[in-house]
């Protein structure tokens, strides 16, 4: 099943249609909330890349979580509005975010921008985001993309282009069939009414996914704007590139095999196709693990033939690696030309290998804490 929705997913991405939600001509106020731990080496230039897209009675506020840095001071001196928090018994994004949203409620604005502090907005991303949510009035989640930088060795261009089909691809594909989304984590947009109901204070990993479940069950599920662009980049330090694989990819298996199978039964019950849709695209894994499934399926199968005969098995899994295939290279055509080169691809497909170590802490030591990425300005 998991190939088969990668699949229909990428299909739906690259055919001609176009996404399914109409935004509002109104751009309702903002408040742009940016959560920041010792962000002092890029706190700045996200200011600046937000500022000129505010309109009046916009708000760029800024959460001064637990820092000993001059995070607040930059942040301060680019005009923003700053709070700080202290609480180290309490660590996390989410309880920053929900920090920042008890500071709005004196004087709640319509819409709840949320950005990290390390990404860049592009031009006219703002409005983007506000119109649709205007239009919905329901999450809306940007096109947040990181990139390397230059003369990045393969392994980090595979995770690139990995990245790329998951934060683009895909939910591209799930807006153009009138679909909604997971949430990524930066370039989130919230109509007030249903971000106040939201606790959002708790150290889970991902806590973006688990935000959007929830609003999900709570029937305002996100959907996807990919013509508002946020983008990072990718640490360099292996220390944080370890900090930031591992938090990512725990979270999301452990957040699938925890909320998958409840999520799709109660959308089966109530009849939500939206309840369904993120059920089924949450068991899709990461791209590495998904290749890795297949591949080892492949093999049992063909082990399972040459002992009993029976060639059910290998004709079903040789059917599915061919579709896992072809949907890979047709994302890589359309959307990864300018990351991966032919050769380069071909050569990636020994690269989940080197994640095995990865999945197997998941199983005997998994990562349940928030733990934020080292980043390289960071001193």
């Amino acid at each position: 099943m998991p190939i088969l929705v990668f699949a229909i997913e990428v299909a739906a991405a690259v055919s001609r249609r176009h996404n399914a939600f109409g935004a509002s001509d109104i751009r309702l106020p903002v408040a742009i909330l940016i959560p920041a731990h010792n962000e002092e080496g890029g706190i700045g230039a996200t200011l600046r890349s937000i500022a000129p897209q505010l309109a009046p009675g916009d708000r760029l506020v800024v959460i001064a979580d637990n820092c000993t840095d001059d995070t607040g001071r930059i942040a301060q001196a680019e005009g923003a509005e700053v709070v700080s928090r202290a609480n180290l018994n309490e660590r996390g994004k989410g309880f920053a975010l929900d920090f920042g949203l008890q500071h709005l409620k004196s004087n709640p604005p319509d819409i709840v921008i949320m950005v990290d502090a390390d990404c860049q907005v592009a031009p006219a991303a703002i409005d983007h985001l506000a119109k649709l949510c205007a239009g919905q009035q329901r999450p809306v989640q940007a096109k947040y993309l990181m990139q390397n930088k230059e003369n990045a060795q393969l392994k980090m261009r595979v995770a690139e282009f990995a990245w790329l089909v998951k934060n683009w691809v895909r939910p591209k594909g799930l807006s153009n069939l009138g679909l909604p989304c997971q949430l990524m984590g930066s370039g989130m947009a919230f109509p007030w009414s249903s971000i106040s109901k939201m606790n959002l204070a708790d150290g889970h990993i991902v806590e973006d996914m688990k935000m959007g479940l929830d609003l999900a069950r709570a029937g305002v599920a996100p959907i996807f704007c990919p013509e508002a662009l946020v983008q990072s980049s990718f640490p360099t330090q292996e220390e944080g590139i370890r900090n930031q694989r591992t938090r990512w990819e725990h979270g999301h298996l452990g957040t699938l095999l925890r909320e998958s199978p409840g999520m799709f039964l109660q959308g089966l019950r109530a009849m939500d196709l939206d309840l369904m849709a993120l059920a089924i695209d949450l068991c899709v894994p990461p791209l590495a693990l998904l290749l890795l499934q297949t591949s080892a399926s492949w093999v049992i199968a063909a082990v399972f033939y040459a002992i009993t005969g029976c060639i059910a098995p290998l004709f079903i899994m040789s059917c599915a690696a061919a579709l896992f295939g072809f949907a890979l290279l047709t994302a890589w055509s359309t959307h990864g030309r300018r990351i991966l080169s032919f050769s380069d691809l071909l050569s990636a497909c020994m690269y989940p290998v080197s994640k095995i170590p990865l999945y197997v802490q998941f199983v005997f030591s998994r990562q349940s804490e928030w733990v934020r990425s080292k980043r390289d300005k960071e001193r």
